[in-house]
C-alpha cells in the first residue's frame, strides 16, 4: 500500500470541518464561564464543583466513545458517520446550554449542570472521530504534517471567528436585560443558534468530501475500564503526552477564557478584545507556517520546544505591557508572539498523537487510535478544570459576584484576574516545556524505527 498522499481537495474539505468543531468548542471555553457567572448570575462555588464531577464523567465516557469508534464498521467508513451524528447533537445542546427559558433558582442550577455535561458528551462524539482520521489519511510523515497543520488552520479559524466577532455580534443581537456592556442571555442564545447551525453545515462538507484510506478495524472488542488502562498502561509516550498537553492547554485556556473579564471589568472596554484576538488569529495562523518552514532545518522535537519557548516570550510581555504598565496596544503587539507559539503548539500536538498512535502499534501490536485520539479530548477538558479550578477559585476569593451586583470591580480584583490571565499561563507552560524535554522520546532512530515498522506492515497488507 505504500505511503498514500491526500490530494488538497481532502485535506481542505477535512479542514472544513474543524471550523464547526472549534465555534462549538470555542464558545463553550471562552465565553460559557463568563456567560454563567455574569449574565446569569450563577456563584462561582457551583461551577467549582460542577467542573470537576464533569472531568470524571469524561474520564469514562470519552475512551468509551473511542471504543465505539473503533469497532464502528459501515460503508462511509469508521469515523465519518460519528462526525455526522456528534455534529448534530453537539448543535443542538450548545443552543440549549446557552438558552435559559427564563428559568432561576435551582431549575436553572440543575438545567445548567445537565446540559454542561451533556456537550462535553456530544462534543466528544464528533471531536474523538474527527482527529481519530488523521492517521487514516496517509502514514507519510510529511503529508501528515500537512495534513493537521491545515486542519488547525481552520481549527484556529473557528475559534477566531468567536474571539473576534462575539463581543461586536453579542450587543448587535441583545435583547431584554442586558449587562452595563451590552450583553444579555437572549443575545448568547441566538449566537449560539447561528455558530450551532454552523456547526452541521462544515461537518457536512467534511463528511462529503473527504475518504478514509488507511482505515485499520478492531475486531470488536467491547469497551471495558480493563482495556482502557491496558492502553494508557502501555503507551508510556501516551501518559507524557496527557501530562505536557494538559498543562499547556491549561495555559492557553486561562488566557482565552479570562480575556472577556479583563477586557471588560478591568479595561471596561469589551470591544478592544476583539482587536487583541484578532492579532491573536493572525499569530496562530502564522504559527501554523512554524512547522513547515522550520522542519527543513530543525526536528519536530527542536520545533516544538522553539514553540513553547517564543510563547512564554509572549506571555512575559505580555504580563508586562498588561497588568503592569497597561499600555493596551503593547500588550495586543505582545500577543501575536504568544498566539505564534500556541498556534505552532497546538499543530505539533496532533501529529505527535498520530506519532503515539503508531508508537503504541509498533510497541505492543494493537493500534487503538480512537481511545488514543480520546485522550485529546480529555486532556482539554481536563486542562479547562485546570482553568476553571483557578479562574473560578480566584473570583470567588475576590469576592466578584457581589461586585457585579453592585456594578464596580475593585483594584485587588482586576489585578487578580491580570495575573490569572497573563502571569500564570507562562508558567504553566514552562512546567510542560520541562516535562515534555525530559520525558518524550518519539524522535531520531526511534521514530524512524515506528514509522518503517507502520509502512512496512501496511504494505505486507
Amino acid at each position: 500500500m505504500g505511503d498514500y498522499k491526500t490530494t488538497w481537495g481532502q485535506k481542505i474539505g477535512y479542514g472544513v470541518g474543524a471550523v464547526g468543531l472549534d465555534l462549538s468548542y470555542g464558545l463553550f471555553y471562552s465565553y460559557l464561564s463568563y456567560y454563567l457567572s455574569s449574565v446569569l448570575g450563577l456563584k462561582e462555588g457551583f461551577l467549582l464543583l460542577l467542573t470537576p464531577i464533569a472531568r470524571i464523567w469524561d474520564g469514562i465516557n470519552d475512551p468509551m466513545m473511542g471504543t465505539i469508534v473503533d469497532n464502528t464498521k459501515t460503508k462511509m467508513g469508521k469515523y465519518r458517520p460519528w462526525i455526522t451524528i456528534g455534529a448534530l447533537c453537539n448543535a443542538t445542546v450548545l443552543t440549549l446550554l446557552f438558552t435559559s427559558f427564563g428559568m432561576s433558582g435551582t431549575k436553572l442550577y440543575i438545567y445548567i449542570a445537565f446540559m454542561y455535561v451533556l456537550w462535553g458528551m456530544t462534543n466528544t462524539m464528533a471531536d474523538i472521530p474527527y482527529w481519530s482520521m488523521v492517521p487514516s489519511f496517509t502514514s507519510d510523515p510529511d503529508d501528515r504534517n500537512l495534513v493537521a497543520t491545515v486542519a488547525r488552520t481552520f481549527s484556529g479559524l473557528g475559534q477566531g471567528i468567536i474571539t473576534v466577532a462575539t463581543p461586536i455580534i453579542l450587543p448587535m443581537i441583545s435583547s431584554g436585560i442586558t449587562t452595563d456592556k451590552g450583553y444579555s442571555a437572549t443575545g448568547f442564545s441566538r449566537w449560539a443558534f447561528l455558530c450551532a447551525i454552523a456547526l452541521v453545515c462544515f461537518a457536512a462538507i467534511c463528511v462529503l468530501s473527504t475518504k478514509e484510506k488507511h482505515v485499520v478495524y478492531n475486531n470488536s472488542e467491547k469497551f471495558s475500564f480493563k482495556q482502557m488502562f491496558r492502553v494508557i498502561a502501555t503507551n508510556d509516550q501516551l501518559v507524557v503526552f496527557i501530562v505536557f498537553a494538559m498543562i499547556s492547554n491549561a495555559g492557553w485556556y486561562l488566557t482565552s477564557g479570562t480575556a472577556v473579564y479583563y477586557f471588560t471589568d478591568v479595561l471596561g472596554v469589551p470591544t478592544a478584545q476583539s482587536l487583541f484576538s484578532t492579532i491573536g488569529a493572525i499569530g496562530s495562523v502564522l504559527g501554523l507556517l512554524v512547522i513547515p518552514i522550520l522542519s527543513k532545518k530543525m526536528s519536530k522535537r527542536a520545533i516544538y520546544q522553539f514553540s513553547l519557548i517564543l510563547t512564554i516570550a509572549g506571555y512575559a510581555l505580555m504580563f508586562l505591557f498588561g497588568p503592569i504598565l497597561n499600555i493596551t496596544i503593547m500588550l495586543d503587539i505582545s500577543y501575536i508572539f504568544a498566539s505564534i507559539g500556541i498556534g505552532s503548539m497546538f499543530v505539533a500536538q496532533t501529529v505527535f498523537l498520530a506519532d503515539i498512535v503508531d508508537y503504541g502499534e509498533y510497541k505492543t501490536g494493537s493500534r487503538n487510535e480512537s481511545i488514543t485520539f480520546s485522550m485529546k479530548g480529555f486532556l482539554q477538558k481536563l486542562a479547562y478544570t485546570i482553568q476553571t479550578i483557578i479562574l473560578f477559585g480566584g473570583l470567588k476569593l475576590m469576592n466578584y459576584n457581589q461586585q457585579i451586583t453592585t456594578g464596580t470591580i475593585n483594584a485587588p480584583t482586576k489585578a487578580a484576574i491580570g495575573i490569572i490571565a497573563f502571569g500564570i499561563p507562562p508558567v504553566l507552560i514552562l512546567i510542560s516545556l520541562i516535562v515534555f524535554s525530559s520525558k518524550y522520546k518519539i524522535h531520531g532512530s526511534l521514530a524512524d524505527k515506528v514509522h518503517d515498522y507502520i509502512v512496512e506492515k501496511r504494505f505486507e497488507k
